[in-house]
């Protein structure tokens, strides 16, 4: 599966700690993230990731790739106390419910999709958006 991850400034350390906790699982998947967040999951992580550019126009590069259905998942951590943040999470999360890919806005609910996704209650993406051979 493809899977998206943002985090707003005052929330990448907690991406980071979640991407280590759940390192496991999310090496058996595509990984790909906004600049800083990718670098600093990168590095904690060792895990491989496709960088978008940063902030705003990294996130539009995700949203254009969720209006291509080439994202399954997306993983983007919220900091509620950053208003400028909203405008980025409500059009990702409109695309999400547009394209019917699950979307997670705080670290209960991606421990709930990545367990999910650890037991396959994901696949179904498998169907909407098949891989190609």
């Amino acid at each position: 599966m493809n899977i998206a991850l943002l985090a707003d400034d005052g929330k990448k350390e907690l991406m980071v700690q979640f991407c280590i906790a759940y390192c496991g699982i999310l090496s058996d998947h595509n990984l790909c993230a906004t600049n800083t967040t990718g670098k600093l999951v990168s590095e904690a992580t060792g895990l491989p990731i496709t960088l978008y550019l940063h902030d705003k126009q990294g996130a539009q590069q995700i949203g254009a790739r969720i209006a291509y259905n080439e994202i399954d998942l997306v993983l983007c951590f919220c900091d509620p106390m950053n208003p400028d943040g909203f405008d980025n999470v409500n059009k990702l999360a409109r695309l999400c419910d547009q394209y019917q890919i699950p979307m997670a806005t705080n670290v209960a609910t991606a421990e709930v999709l990545i367990q999910g996704l650890r037991r396959g209650d994901l696949d179904w993406r498998d169907i909407v958006n098949p891989k190609k051979k």
